[in-house]
């Protein structure tokens, strides 16, 4: 295991792993998420995502591509150009800024993951304009990347991984009494309050996949 400054490597078959690892895992919860989305919104963040995301390995399996970044791009367009609704770009969006942010550098560490990460959020935030409190996938990923970064230099990769996954779910569960602010559920106005957000549910979800596949 990689001491606090023996950062672990992350490399394109890392980053594979990790995005077929959330592949799985969307698969696995899309009635969970089609169930949220019934409450508070359309009824289709499960089917999207699932859909979104078997375009993504069909690309992976078709061809291997040559480092993290264009990986990563390569995620970010698929997932653009196969999911309606705001699941495609704001996810799109996460991860094409997250591939500008690595640039073309073959390895990754744990420093310019957590960049990186940050980069996607910021993204998230210029294409969704939401804030803390909205009610969105954006309570999630916010202490998520928080939680990285000040576990940056104190962790070793899995622990600081580990830590954001579990801000990260602690951010959705806060989600369930909020009252949305943002989205087809703020029209719902206090009745959206009890629900838990379907898409801080799928950010959860990211993170947990990256924590146990790149830690």
């Amino acid at each position: 295991m990689a001491g606090p400054d023996e950062f672990a490597v992350i490399d394109a078959a890392a980053v594979e792993r990790w995005i077929r690892a959330f592949a799985a895992a969307i698969a696995e919860h899309e009635p969970e998420l089609t169930r949220l989305d019934s409450a508070i919104g359309d009824a289709d963040h499960g089917a999207n995502m699932n859909r979104g995301f078997k375009a993504v390995i069909a690309k992976l399996d078709e061809a291997s591509t040559s480092g993290p970044a264009a990986m990563l791009k390569q995620v970010g367009m698929t997932l653009v150009s196969t999911v309606g609704g705001a699941s495609g770009p704001l996810y799109g969006t996460f991860f094409l800024r997250m591939a500008t942010a690595i640039g073309d550098t073959d390895t990754v560490d744990q420093k310019l993951f957590a960049a990186a990460l940050r980069a996607g959020v910021d993204g998230v935030v210029a294409r969704g304009k939401a804030e803390a409190g909205d009610k969105t996938m954006y309570d999630a990923l916010a202490p998520a990347v928080d939680a990285l970064d000040a576990a940056l230099g104190g962790e070793d990769a899995s622990g600081a991984l580990s830590a954001a996954a579990d801000a990260a779910a602690q951010g959705r569960d806060a989600t369930t009494p909020m009252q949305a602010r943002k989205g087809r559920a703020s029209y719902l106005g206090e009745r959206s309050v009890g629900h838990q957000d379907p898409g801080a549910t799928s950010a959860a979800l990211l993170l947990r996949t990256a924590a146990d596949a790149l830690g």
